[in-house]
């Protein structure tokens, strides 16, 4: 769960979501674009790369390799243990 939390806390990880979320499998160079376009972010790519691997070790984004390319696809299913723990009453 701490994992979980350390990813939710940066605004960046957070944009990073955003993005894969309102397009999913994403390459590091397309979710580098997006994020300066949309977001003003002028990260490096190392420093999106690393993001996404505090991402990956907390579950929320899986990749796949398709030949020299690496897709990245979010996963909210750890963002349910936050549901699970703390319910929301309707």
């Amino acid at each position: 769960m701490s994992a979980l939390f350390k990813a939710l806390v940066d605004p960046t990880r957070r944009a990073i979501l955003d993005e894969l979320t309102d397009k999913d499998g994403q390459t590091l160079f397309e979710i580098c674009s997006r994020l300066t376009m949309k977001h003003g972010l002028g990260s490096s790519r190392q420093a999106i790369s690393q993001h996404l691997a505090v991402l990956e070790e907390a579950g929320l984004v899986t990749t796949r390799r398709e030949g020299r390319y690496k897709f990245h696809h979010l996963d909210t299913g750890p963002l349910r243990s936050i549901i699970e723990r703390w319910p929301i009453d309707p």
